[in-house]
């Protein structure tokens, strides 16, 4: 049911997201919450459908390519400049930076009122020559077409502005950051008892008295998961109690990640895969790890935190907004091996340190991070822009 206060009461709103599956491991209950709100919201991504339907959301599949392709880029442009124009949005929101790109070209040539897209990262910063220089454009011509720019960290927003992809007038952070926040009545240790969590112990070939630390996302090279095995390696040399669990899609091979096979490193490292439920393995793990070459904010940071982990990443634009270095985790240098094992060791000898940050993390993500508290907070976003709008 709408709120009281219907304040985006007859509003027509799309989310454009390249993948589908973005929006529904991301954007669902923000959608809800807008429509509640009272918009009628669309949302227009790849995907032939949601794989977690909307009610009361209507959904347009447009192939919107990730990599470039200049056929398809166009098809996507023509397909969406003509769903703009027949639609006649109040609002467009882009997520993903090919998504970004389309619908800022197709909503200024559609003249949608009000174009808006969030940044969640630069899949620029760790690439070199032309394809640098071809997606930190394209970044540019986002920020140059859309009428507001969101990013989900202050040290993101930082960065654009000093990198001048988004002039600081146009740029800004919701809330404390986030994309979305997190649902802190899914991501509750309460719903995990000591037994729940010896089982999934048990389900993985973990002994119950181990030490797990934790990896969510997927395996790629960018997020640190070589270093992270490098560093995970020298402290079996100190703690033979320690176990390191990958949980998400597997794309580098055993030997990619410096493992080989019947070492005593191969038996301490599990991995499970892709999972809807990462927060079972977080209620069953004790330390979040993180060692990130870029990151927009760190999402899986803040359900960690909720699941009352403490956090060890790198300290780059995005984590260092996720994780308050010496409050609820511990920051290092990116790449730097001996940094992370050390401060990998640090956590995992003093338990007493690792329970004020888990505890220190918790009450942070509660009180500033809440899903319910981010989504009504981008709800008074679009109200603010629309009467801005009206202004004019």
């Amino acid at each position: 049911m709408p709120h009281k206060n219907c304040s985006l009461k007859g509003v027509k709103l799309a989310r454009v997201s390249t993948v589908a599956f973005f929006i529904d491991t991301q954007l669902h209950a923000q959608i809800k919450e807008t429509i509640a709100s009272g918009a009628e919201v669309s949302v227009i991504a790849s995907e032939p459908a949601l794989n977690r339907p909307i009610d009361g959301c209507t959904y347009f599949s447009i192939d919107i390519p990730r990599q470039i392709s200049l056929l398809k880029d166009f098809a996507a442009l023509f397909k969406l400049l003509r769903l703009f124009r027949k639609q006649q949005f109040d609002i467009v929101h882009s997520t993903t930076p090919k998504a970004g790109l389309i619908c800022a070209v197709a909503g200024k040539l559609a003249g949608v009122p009000i174009r808006i897209h969030t940044f969640t990262g630069q899949p620029w910063v760790t690439l070199t020559g032309a394809k640098r220089v071809v997606a930190k454009l394209a970044d540019k011509v986002i920020g140059f077409l859309n009428t507001a720019c969101y990013t989900d960290s202050s040290s993101q927003k930082e960065f654009l502005v000093s990198e001048k992809i988004v002039s600081s007038l146009k740029l800004s952070v919701i809330g404390q950051g986030s994309l979305a926040g997190v649902d802190t009545q899914r991501f509750n240790p309460d719903l995990y008892s000591v037994a729940d969590c010896s089982l999934i112990k048990q389900g993985l070939g973990i002994p119950q008295n181990a030490l797990v630390l934790l990896f969510v996302g997927r395996i790629v090279r960018d997020k640190g998961v070589v270093e992270l095995v490098d560093a995970f390696n020298s402290i079996l040399v100190n703690d033979s109690n320690a176990y390191l669990l990958f949980v998400g899609p597997q794309e580098l091979t055993l030997s990619e990640l410096g493992i080989t096979t019947g070492s005593m490193l191969e038996q301490r490292v599990k991995f499970t895969g892709y999972t809807d439920l990462p927060e079972q393995y977080m209620a069953a793990s004790d330390v979040l790890c993180i060692p990130s070459y870029r990151e927009g904010f760190g999402t899986v940071v803040i359900e960690a935190s909720a699941m009352d982990l403490p956090a060890v990443g790198t300290n780059i634009y995005g984590l260092s907004d996720a994780i308050v270095d010496g409050e609820t985790g511990l920051l290092v240098e990116p790449k730097n091996i001996d940094q992370l094992a050390n401060a990998l060791l640090q956590i995992i000898n003093d338990s007493d340190l690792r329970k004020a940050l888990g505890q220190n993390a918790q009450k942070r993500a509660n009180q500033y991070f809440s899903s319910e508290l981010i989504n009504k907070q981008v709800v008074q976003e679009y109200v603010r822009l629309l009467s801005q709008e009206k202004e004019r």
